[in-house]
């Protein structure tokens, strides 16, 4: 199947292209403002569907509005006539299309061009009127606030928000990704005349802000947000994109003294927290039991044994574990448990507790196993 793609290297183009080759569509003829025009006539003969990107948001002057969006439309649609290609065709619209100003009316003609064509050709056409859409790749300072809001506050710049009670209708790119490749296999979401991505969210731009603050605070806190969340799992996938690329890292807090150290890795309100212990041979760790927290202790490195012991009971129970066969061993509450290194190196064990370290409520108490 030959696919062509206008705007191929804007910011749904590029995402687009990126998965039709994750799916081996292979035949992709890529057209953008750095292409050679003439290929256009050689690409419209051939293709069996358009994916019409291109467009104009922030030009100059005005009338490029009507030049980007209504021009280059028309352009295109002529010449699929002129080789008498019925392929389907998508339009990329706006729901800005809706409004009086100078690019809403851009779109709107566009979409009207469109669906003459169609009337006059009967070629399958697809208008699609985008809400706000979000994710990686999107230019900042150009047409997204939350492109603009992510590389700001990743690089240390201020935002501006005029208003933070306007809510915003948002889609996520990939979410744009896949209704579009639904298109293309002939299962698109329509709403009347028009197509459709299924879902949008609604969220005010003061609670964007917030949000994309938190997670730069996250690292510090050495938090992740709740990614059960579907908007927050999306936006903060789109704030890490946006990281400058010498900051991809961050230290953790160590706590170090003569058996080891212990460092904690993640916290998370819903889901616990997970954290590295590090023991040094010969050394035992532990010896203290809880009511309600409950652990996971998962040793990638060096060996030794947990054990365990139910607090009013004299029998002990041992389980000898080892980087060479991982394993994950649950503490139950209500026994006294310790680790101790058995090796000659470093033993390196990943510990997950259900509930945060609470200083003022920690829930251990020392008892020898």
């Amino acid at each position: 199947m030959k696919i062509l793609v206008t705007g191929s290297k804007g910011f749904i183009g590029k995402n687009l292209i990126a998965e039709l080759r994750n799916q081996n569509y292979i035949d992709i003829y890529e057209y953008n403002r750095d292409t050679d025009s003439s290929l256009l006539d050689d690409y419209c003969r051939d293709t069996d569907f358009v994916f019409h990107l291109a467009g104009v948001n922030r030009p100059e002057d005005q009338s490029e509005f009507m030049e980007g969006n209504y021009g280059f439309t028309s352009t295109l649609l002529e010449t699929l006539k002129k080789y008498n290609n019925p392929c389907p065709v998508m339009i990329s619209s706006s729901i800005q299309a809706k409004q009086e100003n100078p690019y809403g009316i851009s779109k709107k003609a566009g979409e009207d061009l469109l669906f003459q064509y169609s009337n006059q050709t009967g070629a399958k056409v697809l208008v699609y009127r985008f809400p706000n859409v979000f994710g990686k790749w999107c230019k900042p300072n150009y047409n997204s606030a939350i492109a603009t809001f992510c590389h700001n506050i990743t690089h240390g710049l201020p935002i501006n928000v005029n208003d933070p009670n306007i809510k915003m209708n948002l889609v996520y790119i990939d979410d744009v990704v896949e209704e579009l490749i639904n298109a293309l296999k002939g299962s698109e979401n329509k709403n009347d005349d028009f197509c459709v991505v299924p879902v949008v969210y609604t969220i005010t731009l003061g609670e964007i802000v917030d949000l994309i603050y938190s997670f730069r605070q996250s690292r510090e806190e050495r938090t992740i947000p709740n990614m059960s969340n579907s908007l927050l799992k999306k936006l903060y996938s789109t704030y890490l994109s946006y990281l400058p690329e010498d900051q991809f890292s961050y230290d953790l807090k160590m706590n170090v003294d003569n058996r080891g150290s212990f460092t904690e890795f993640i916290k998370t309100p819903e889901r616990g927290q997970v954290s590295v212990n590090v023991s040094k041979p010969g050394i035992t760790k532990g010896n203290h039991w809880h009511h309600t927290k409950n652990e996971k202790f998962l040793v990638v490195s060096g060996h030794g044994v947990i054990r365990f012991r139910e607090i009013d009971s004299n029998e002990v129970i041992e389980y000898f574990v080892s980087g060479d066969k991982l394993e994950v061993v649950d503490i139950p509450t209500g026994y006294t448990h310790n680790i101790e290194n058995l090796g000659d190196t470093d033993m390196v064990t990943v510990m997950w507790a259900n509930e945060l370290f609470d200083p003022e409520k920690p829930d251990t108490y020392y008892l020898e196993v």
